[in-house]
């Protein structure tokens, strides 16, 4: 499922347009990121929470060369799902 198809999905059980559900949907993840960039922590009840993990600099080996190179210090976004979404799963 790709935004366009999650777009036409909520066009369809909210009575809304495709554009205005294109545009929910487009604000709704806009706003994750944002926060995400500010270091906030999102949660969304019964389905579950995005957080902004730190990963240390180290030091890893070129592939090719074998040579050791330096990885800089990185953030990331980890999504855990909730209770409901886990069970959902797995059936």
């Amino acid at each position: 499922m790709n935004n366009n198809d999650l777009a036409d999905v909520i066009a369809a059980e909210g009575g809304l347009t495709k554009s205005d559900a294109r545009k929910l949907v487009d604000g709704v993840f806009a706003a994750i990121a944002d926060a995400a960039a500010k270091g906030e922590e999102v949660s969304i009840n019964a389905f579950g929470k995005f957080k902004v993990k730190d990963t240390p600099a180290r030091e890893g080996r070129n592939p090719s060369t074998g040579a050791t190179i330096q990885i800089a210090a990185s953030k990331k976004l980890a999504f855990s799902p909730a209770k409901a979404v886990k069970d959902k799963l797995n059936g």
